[in-house]
């Protein structure tokens, strides 16, 4: 059997989380999800887990505390997730933020759908995509 995609969601927002959640469980039942509060957590857990390394990482970007950049910028200084796949997420559709967050490394800025099955779709089309790169 493959071994399992392993992600990471950062997001302050608990229903969003569930929702992420609920459509990644939907994909597949080989992708193994933790979720992160806050940027502030999500660092500290990956910097002491020197054995946990995500494929990806989603990020929210407007978040207390440390916003998704300042959290982007700290992730991309990480040495071990120098192969993870960064994706940013939020409601805003800034292109000043977008091409902030592409340009310090993310891979990806999903604009947050107003329903799962949109989530749910572009997941799909995000796994599918890296993993079949990543065969190569």
């Amino acid at each position: 059997m493959k071994e399992p995609i392993k992600c990471l969601i950062i997001d302050d927002d608990p229903d969003d989380q569930e929702i992420f959640l609920m459509c990644i469980r939907k994909i597949s039942s080989n992708i193994d999800c933790l979720t992160a509060n806050s940027g502030v957590d999500a660092v500290g857990m990956l910097k002491s887990d020197k054995d946990y390394v995500p494929d990806y990482i989603f990020l929210d970007v407007n978040m207390p505390r440390m916003n998704g950049v300042d959290c982007l910028k700290k992730l991309k200084s990480i040495e071990k997730l120098n192969r993870t796949k960064i994706l940013m997420y939020s409601t805003t559709s800034e292109s000043d933020i977008i091409r902030e967050t592409l340009s310090l490394g993310a891979v990806e800025f999903i604009q947050k759908p107003s329903r799962t099955g949109e989530l749910k779709e572009k997941l799909s089309i995000i796994f599918n995509i890296v993993s079949k790169i990543g065969q190569h």
